[in-house]
C-alpha cells in the first residue's frame, strides 16, 4: 500500500489534466456506467458537522475508490480545517488496498475542476468578470481553476465576512495574472458578474435572483444539510444542471437543499433539472441555448471526481517513485 501525504498530493496534482480527465468520467456517469451510491453520513448535530463516506466504481478507466470526509464548519480556522478527507484506492480486480491519499487538496481541486468543466460547457464565450461568494479553500481553488479556462479581466471576492474576503482578494491579486479585488457588498459583486461561484456553508441564501443579470452562469458548490446558499427564485428561473441527479436529489447530506426545498415548496418539480453535466459534454442534451439564458450548475460533490483525481495522483506517484510504501 502506498501512502501519499498532503505535500506529495499537492505536488502531483495537475489542474489541467484533472479538468480534462473529468470529461470522460462524467460522461460515463451520465450513461449509467458508474456505480455511485449517494453519500452517507453520521451526523454530529450539536456541532453542525458530519462524517461522510463516498464509495465509487468506474468501469473505464477502471477505478475502485472511497473517500471518507469529515466536515466541521464551526471549527476555529486558526486551529483546524473545516474539512478533512482521506481517499482509498483499491485494486478493482481483487479488492486489495493500493493507496491511501490525503484528500484535502484533492477535494478542493476536484470541486473547482468540476466547476471549471461546467463553466467551459455552459458559460458564454465572452465572459470577463467572475464573482466568488466565499472566502475559504474552495473560493481560492475556484479562482485558480476558472481563470485557467476563460480569459477573465476581473475577479471579485465577496462574502459574509468582508475582512476575510479582503484578505483572500489581496492574496489572489498577487498570485494571479488578473485583477482581483474584494467587494464588501455581495449584491453589488453579483450584479457585475458574468460568472458567479458560490462556495459557502451558508444556511440562508447569499445569492438572490433579482441581483442576477441575463446571460450569467452560476456554479454553486456549497452543501449545508441545514440550509442553502441560493434562493428558490434563482433555481426556478435558471436552466439547471447537476453532476448526478440521483445524488443531487437525494436526501441530505447527499442531496442539495437548493433543489430539494424549491421542490418541497412547489416552485419546481424534479423535471426542472435539465440533466447531468456529463450528458451536456457528450452532446446527449443541450446546455446553454442562448446568450441571455441564466445557467446553474449545482454541485454536491460526487465520488467519481475524487476517484479520477486520486487515480491521476497515484499514477504520477508510481511513475516518479514518490510516497511511502507499506506492506498490507
Amino acid at each position: 500500500m502506498l501512502i501519499l501525504d498532503a505535500e506529495t498530493v499537492r505536488e502531483l496534482l495537475d489542474p489541467d489534466a484533472l479538468i480534462e480527465a473529468l470529461a470522460p468520467a462524467m460522461e460515463s456517469l451520465s450513461r449509467g456506467e458508474v456505480s455511485l451510491p449517494p453519500r452517507i453520513a453520521a451526523m454530529i448535530e450539536k456541532r453542525s458537522a458530519y462524517l461522510g463516506a463516498m464509495p465509487v466504481y468506474l468501469k473505464e478507466p477502471e477505478i475502485l475508490a472511497a473517500k471518507i470526509i469529515s466536515v466541521f464548519p464551526e471549527n476555529d480556522p486558526e486551529k483546524y480545517h473545516t474539512h478533512y478527507a482521506t481517499i482509498l484506492l483499491f485494486n478493482p480486480k481483487f479488492g486489495k488496498l493500493l493507496a491511501m491519499l490525503d484528500g484535502g487538496d484533492i477535494t478542493a481541486a476536484r470541486t473547482a475542476a468540476g466547476s471549471a468543466f461546467a463553466t467551459k460547457l455552459l458559460a458564454r464565450e465572452d465572459v470577463k468578470t467572475l464573482t466568488i461568494i466565499g472566502n475559504g479553500v474552495q473560493a481560492k481553488s475556484h479562482a485558480f481553476a476558472l481563470n485557467r479556462i476563460r480569459d477573465l479581466s476581473m475577479i471579485q471576492i465577496a462574502g459574509r465576512d468582508p475582512a476575510k474576503a479582503d484578505q483572500l482578494a489581496r492574496e489572489l491579486d498577487i498570485e494571479l495574472e488578473v485583477t482581483v479585488s474584494a467587494n464588501a457588498s455581495i449584491e453589488q459583486a453579483v450584479r457585475a458578474a458574468d460568472i458567479i461561484c458560490a462556495a459557502t456553508h451558508a444556511a440562508a441564501p447569499v445569492l438572490e435572483w433579482s441581483w442576477i443579470k441575463p446571460g450569467v452562469h452560476i456554479n454553486s458548490v456549497g452543501v449545508n444539510p441545514s440550509g442553502r446558499e441560493i434562493d428558490g427564485g434563482t433555481v426556478q428561473n435558471a436552466r439547471v444542471f447537476v453532476e448526478a441527479a440521483s445524488s443531487a436529489l437525494s436526501s441530505p447530506p447527499g442531496g442539495a437543499n437548493e433543489l430539494l426545498w424549491p421542490i418541497r415548496d412547489g416552485l419546481i418539480t424534479e423535471d426542472h433539472v435539465c440533466g447531468e453535466i456529463g450528458a451536456v459534454s457528450s452532446g446527449a442534451i443541450v446546455g446553454r441555448r442562448d446568450d441571455s439564458e441564466v445557467t446553474l450548475y449545482k454541485s454536491v460533490g460526487v465520488g467519481v471526481q475524487d476517484a479520477v483525481a486520486a487515480d491521476l495522483v497515484y499514477r504520477q506517484a508510481i511513475a516518479k517513485g514518490l510516497g511511502v510504501s507499506l506492506e498490507n
